[in-house]
């Protein structure tokens, strides 16, 4: 429990990896901890073979960020750190500048329930080059993991069409902080409502759940327990029916819905956790519609995700509200997004920004270099193509966008005859907060708007057409030049 208790009262500023403090102290020793810099968090490709992502975290970063104060005990761990030699690894000189640092970072970002795409920025940071560093490991954790959740949470919604989908995966979770975390993405995503106390009290999720098996085996009978559970709550009474058998679940149901209705009441729904979920949710409809109860709902779970949610609705399952856990919340199928964060620029000492690129012998994990945003096309409501561009850069009435991947990969965009929308919004300016946060019921909405303005191949779940995103032509070749130069200087020419 003390383990516990010290996390959860202590600062977030340790939340690092080591080579983040390491390089923080080589900058101060270099002189460098106070240039200007300019970092771009991105991801390299959709998650699940999706069409698209669901961006999320925005909110931990803004509680991260104000409150980036190193406490006495943290500076006093890193005083006290010593390497192999048994010499200090910090000096003190180190540990003051620590001490007195305020975060003054500008941020830029997409808002949470956007709709976002690979290479392009999710949150660009600009400032001190030792804050900015500092940065890295904590932004990428918060939007690596709810960006994924949240875009698993969207592909499920579209794969129910409509129908409730409840998040239960907390005893599934990865650790506490995995499972608060993966119920507010999830909600942010699309989901109805969560099965998570702690989370619908943190963060206002509609709370839902029914009862477990364990409660219709703790008594003598299946009718006894349903009767007391229907007793207890009359008002919202969903029976678990495949504790023994299926078809006597429903019967005895039945009987419980019946007493209900002889006192004003209404059995709310039966849920099935095993088996054939098709066949069985059928049978179950049609006994429960013969009975006079046709507005009984059936909730149906057990390792579902969006395939098998896909599969069961070919099949035309009578099932009306899908509970989804394990493989929503720790993304099954990819357990990471895999985004990174990456210095763009750094401003000299004539005031002038200077690129900065990264060189691979993977043209994929070739960065883009510069000062750049985001900029969004829609005609008549609907989303045409998103543009990466330089800052300041002019634009004529036609751009031309260039995939970074495969340049044969372009579109040209009618400027004149698009709506356009700037993705990156200003989040904090010199380390104060400038942007009003949403409520999470309104970044659910947006993700729900923002995916309706996009074509229905986009958001297939298999074989997805691809939504054009690229570079805009002037910072195509303008990126092309800086590896061409590069490369010439490794080769000695």
């Amino acid at each position: 429990m003390k383990i516990t208790k010290d996390l959860y009262q202590s600062s977030l500023t340790l939340l690092t990896d080591y080579y983040q403090f390491t390089m923080a102290y080589a900058y101060w020793k270099a002189g460098k901890a106070e240039e200007e810099a300019i970092f771009n968090l991105f991801f390299r490709k959709n998650p699940f073979q999706s069409g698209f992502t669901v961006a999320a975290g925005l909110d931990y970063i803004i509680d991260y960020c104000r409150n980036m104060t190193f406490a006495d005990k943290d500076l006093a761990f890193l005083a006290d750190m010593v390497d192999s030699n048994g010499r200090r690894v910090f000096e003190p000189g180190f540990i003051d500048y620590l001490r007195e640092m305020t975060f003054s970072c500008d941020i830029d970002a997409v808002e949470e329930g956007e709709v976002v795409f690979p290479n392009m920025p999710l949150v660009r940071v600009r400032g001190p080059l030792i804050q900015c560093q500092l940065l890295e490991t904590p932004l990428l954790n918060i939007i690596n993991f709810q960006t994924l959740i949240a875009t698993k949470a969207s592909r499920i919604v579209l794969a129910a069409n409509g129908d409730p989908v409840m998040e239960f995966g907390l005893r599934r979770a990865q650790g506490i902080d995995g499972a608060l975390a993966a119920s507010r993405a999830s909600y942010i995503g699309g989901c109805a409502s969560t099965s998570n106390v702690m989370a619908a009290k943190l963060f206002d999720i509609p709370v839902s759940g029914t009862h477990a098996h364990s409660w219709i085996m703790s008594f003598g009978s299946e009718i006894a327990a349903f009767e007391a559970y229907a007793e207890t709550f009359p008002d919202n009474t969903i029976l678990l029916v495949d504790t023994y058998d299926i078809v006597q679940g429903v019967k005895n149901a039945i009987t419980v819905a019946r007493k209900l209705r002889d006192s004003g009441k209404q059995l709310k729904g039966i849920r099935i956790d095993s088996g054939d979920l098709a066949y069985f949710s059928n049978l179950a409809r049609e006994m429960l519609n013969k009975a006079g109860f046709p507005e009984v709902k059936i909730v149906a779970s057990n390792d579902l995700d969006e395939h098998i949610i896909t599969s069961l609705k070919m099949q035309e399952g009578s099932i009306d509200i899908w509970g989804v856990g394990t493989k929503l919340v720790t993304a099954y199928e990819q357990p990471a997004l895999g985004a990174v964060y990456k210095l763009s620029a750094l401003k000299n000492q004539q005031g002038e920004w200077v690129p900065k690129i990264k060189l691979s012998q993977q043209s994929i994990k070739i960065n883009i270099p510069g000062y750049h945003n985001v900029m969004r096309f829609m005609a008549n409501g609907k989303a045409m193509a998103d543009m990466i561009y330089l800052e300041g850069g002019k634009h004529g009435n036609t751009v031309t966008i260039i995939d970074p991947i495969d340049p044969t990969r372009r579109k040209k965009i009618s400027v004149e005859h698009a709506e356009t929308e700037i993705l990156l919004k200003p989040i904090f300016a010199k380390g104060v907060k400038v942007y009003q946060r949403p409520s999470i019921h309104q970044i659910r909405e947006r993700a729900q708007r923002r995916l309706a303005a996009f074509d229905k191949t986009h958001k297939r779940l298999i074989n997805p057409h691809i939504y054009p995103v690229g570079l805009e032509a002037g910072l195509y070749e303008f990126r092309t030049s800086l590896v061409l130069k590069l490369k010439s200087l490794d080769n000695g020419d």
